[in-house]
């Protein structure tokens, strides 16, 4: 198991005080935060690294008994001892009596919930990980359980229920859910700790999602293409009338501001709907229509 520097992963001094640890963390939490860097794995990553680091250092207690430890393996390091590190003296001793499992803060107001923490802070920590204590008095074991909803679902929001230890738990799934998103239930796993719904979105056959945005497609005739019109365009709160400009051209994109997924944290705001036109060229023409093109484009 690897040693993490966590002084370093915030950027700070080992003689930073509580409020630089605070500050540092919330600015690279904001720089990470999922919602500015939807679909960005790389980022994700960063940003659960940010919390992990403010877990350890911004709770006094937790950031006294990481010195100690980083003491000791800095001694072991500069010895070039033979051998690996022992961790076993430092696993699982956080502190006890909190009964809290750890929860991530969330920058952007909320809970966080962006999975659990690594090997190395569960093993020093206690937090249900391998070496963490049995001791009851420990903090309490986090759940997750999968649940799939529909695009639907997810633009609306949805309702799941759960039984948990003999009792039925309705969990509400906030509109504009994402796959990947956490959905936490306090207290409502077994043993009193913390359920977590890992969210997954169906596909839907006619629309794909990027972010918040959704793409979808219309057919409409050469005609209205060239001399434009009008066509229905499905979305997820119903059919809406799309105008056709006039010279309108195959492939081309309309955008539809709002019409798109609800904002995870702020539901009332909206994506935008791409429509790509596919213009539909008539395989078989009237002599009458065929005249008539030809006097169009100047053809005899």
């Amino acid at each position: 198991m690897d040693y993490k520097d966590y002084y370093e992963i915030l950027g700070v001094e080992r003689k930073a005080s509580q409020d630089e640890i605070k500050k540092a963390y919330r600015k690279l939490a904001m720089k990470y935060h999922p919602d500015r860097n939807p679909d960005n794995k790389e980022a994700e990553e960063k940003f659960k690294e940010v919390n992990e680091a403010h877990q350890a250092l911004g709770d006094p207690k937790k950031r006294a008994r990481y010195d100690q430890l980083g003491s000791s393996y800095s001694q072991w390091q500069q010895r070039g001892a033979p051998g690996d590190f022992n961790w076993g003296n430092w696993a699982g001793g956080a502190p006890r009596g909190g009964g809290r499992g750890v929860q991530y803060e969330d920058v952007f107001g909320g809970a966080g919930g962006m999975g659990g923490m690594s090997d190395f802070f569960e093993a020093i920590f206690g937090m249900g990980g391998a070496g963490a204590s049995p001791n009851p008095g420990m903090s309490r074991q986090r759940f997750e359980q999968p649940v799939s909803i529909s695009l639907a679902e997810a633009y609306e929001g949805a309702i799941r229920i759960l039984e948990s230890e003999g009792k039925r738990v309705q969990v509400k799934i906030p509109a504009g859910a994402k796959t990947g998103t956490k959905v936490r239930v306090k207290g409502k796993a077994p043993g009193g700790g913390d359920l977590y719904l890992k969210v997954t979105v169906d596909k839907n056959i006619s629309f794909e999602r990027k972010g918040d945005d959704l793409h979808t497609e219309t057919e409409i005739g050469a005609f209205i293409a060239m001399l434009g019109g009008k066509t229905q365009v499905k979305t997820l709160n119903g059919n809406l009338s799309l105008t056709i400009p006039a010279g309108t051209q195959p492939e081309q994109m309309m955008r539809l501001s709002g019409r798109g997924m609800p904002k995870l944290r702020n539901p009332k705001e909206k994506g935008n709907l791409y429509v790509r036109v596919k213009v539909k060229i008539p395989k078989e023409l009237s002599e009458e229509q065929k005249k008539l093109l030809g006097e169009v484009w100047g053809k005899k």
